[in-house]
């Protein structure tokens, strides 16, 4: 059902080199390049993360409440992908665990302050 999602950047540059190292653990490269957008799928037609200089001209904030999560498959990737996330710059909004039966996650925030996940249900 979702296509794609954006998360808002001051910095392009900076926050492409992030997601660039961070995504290329799960297989995802560049998919569509901008010159305000940079967007990162694993497949033509498969959905996309982007970040976005926002077109409005204001700065980019981070949304309260706005969380994006994105499914690797299994807790190890989840445990693997969180500290990449971290040691990329990324802050810890959550360690890697169990949150429910079958829930297996780890938060964090991006270079931008925008908050994620990586999760495995199963």
């Amino acid at each position: 059902m979702i296509g794609y999602v954006t998360l808002g950047t001051n910095d392009l540059a900076r926050a492409s080199a992030y997601y660039d190292a961070l995504l290329g653990n799960i297989g995802a490269t560049r998919m569509l390049e901008l010159e305000r957008l940079v967007a990162w799928g694993t497949e033509e037609g498969s959905p996309m993360l982007g970040v976005i200089i926002p077109f409005d001209g204001n700065p980019a904030t981070v949304g309260n409440g706005t969380m994006v999560g994105l499914n690797v498959g299994s807790t190890a990737k989840v445990d693997e992908m969180h500290a990449k996330a971290l040691e990329l710059g990324g802050t810890d909004e959550g360690a890697p665990g169990e949150r429910m039966p079958g829930f297996y996650a780890g938060y964090f925030r991006d270079v931008d302050g925008n908050k994620l996940n990586f999760f495995s249900m199963g």
